[in-house]
C-alpha cells in the first residue's frame, strides 16, 4: 500500500494545485509530477508553459495524457520518488473520454474512466510513495446541457468515489481553503 493516498478535490480556481504542491513542497522529498493537461489551444499552451516554469527543478515532471498509470509505473521503476504529485484526474478522465467515438455509449464511457483510475490505483498500492491527487468536483453545478456534458460529470463523479474510497485523506478546497472530510 502507498505510505499515503491524497485525494484534493474542489472547484475551478479553488486552490487544490497550489496546496498540492505546497504538501509536496513541505515534505523535502523527491517529487514525480504527472500532468495530464494536453494543449488543444493557444490558452492552454501558455497555461501549461506556465505551470512548468512554477515547478521546483528538482522535481521529475511526466506530461502524459492517457496510460497513465503505465507511465507513471515505469517512472517510479526507473527512479526513487517519494511523492506523486497527479494533477489531475479531471483532465486525465476528459482525455480518455476525448479518445473514444463520440458515439460512445454512457456505461462505456464510465467504464473506460474507472479501468484508467483503476490501473493508476493498482500503481499506488504497490508504490512506497506517497500520493497526491487533483480532482475537480464538477457534481454541484447545473445539469450539463449536453449529452457528453452530463457523461464527463458522472463518469468524473463515480471516479472521485472510487479515489475518496481507497483514500487515507480527501480534502475539499474551497476558495483556498482546505475542508478535510477524511482524515
Amino acid at each position: 500500500m502507498a505510505r499515503r493516498l491524497v485525494l484534493v478535490l474542489g472547484g475551478a480556481r479553488s486552490g487544490k494545485s497550489a496546496y498540492v504542491e505546497d504538501r509536496a513542497r513541505a515534505s523535502g522529498q523527491s517529487v514525480l509530477f504527472v500532468a495530464t493537461a494536453q494543449p488543444f489551444d493557444e490558452e492552454m499552451r501558455r497555461r501549461i508553459e506556465r505551470h512548468r516554469a512554477e515547478r521546483p527543478p528538482d522535481w521529475t515532471t511526466l506530461e502524459t495524457p492517457l496510460r497513465v498509470a503505465g507511465e507513471v509505473s515505469r517512472a517510479l521503476a526507473a527512479g526513487r520518488h517519494d511523492t506523486v504529485v497527479l494533477d489531475c484526474l479531471t483532465l486525465l478522465a476528459s482525455n480518455v473520454m476525448l479518445a473514444l467515438p463520440d458515439s460512445a455509449p454512457e456505461q462505456a464511457v464510465y467504464d473506460a474512466v474507472l479501468v484508467e483510475v483503476e490501473r493508476l490505483l493498482e500503481v499506488a498500492s504497490t508504490s512506497a510513495a506517497t500520493w497526491l491527487i487533483v480532482s475537480n468536483e464538477v457534481g454541484m453545478g447545473v445539469v450539463p446541457p449536453t449529452r457528453h456534458g452530463r457523461y464527463f460529470r458522472d463518469a468524473l463523479g463515480r471516479a472521485n468515489q472510487r479515489v475518496a474510497s481507497v483514500a487515507d485523506e480527501v480534502v475539499l478546497m474551497v476558495a483556498g481553503l482546505p475542508w478535510h472530510l477524511k482524515s
